[in-house]
């Protein structure tokens, strides 16, 4: 599995950003696509997970404000951000994650920055 990962940027709080992670090669065998992301000196967390078969789970902290989908056909996955703080600023990781082989693939980054 490799993963593609777009969409990082500069914005201003209370802004928007979409971010895309494109999945190819054994994309069947893919059990559950998430975001995770990683703030300078701090370890890498969970921001949002969606399963093959819809299920969605957030962190707290971004309830109510970012949305994760999945296009199938596309064999991609979104997180739309919206009303961003300066604290959701870090490195933004795609996650693929296979229950079959319990692996984990893993995207680029792409930084988001969320300006005060």
């Amino acid at each position: 599995v490799q993963l593609q990962a777009s969409g990082g940027g500069l914005v201003q709080a209370g802004g928007s950003l979409r971010l895309s992670c494109a999945a190819s090669g054994s994309i069947y065998s893919i059990t559950t696509m998430a975001w995770y992301r990683q703030a300078p000196g701090n370890q890498r967390e969970l921001v949002a997970a969606i399963t093959s078969g819809g299920s969605i789970d957030y962190v707290d902290s971004v309830k109510g404000r970012f949305t994760i989908s999945r296009d199938n056909g596309k064999n991609t996955v979104l997180l739309e951000m919206n009303s961003l703080k300066p604290e959701d600023t870090g490195v933004y990781y795609c996650n693929a994650y296979v229950h079959a082989t319990m692996d984990h693939y893993w995207g680029q980054g792409t930084l988001v920055t969320v300006s005060s």
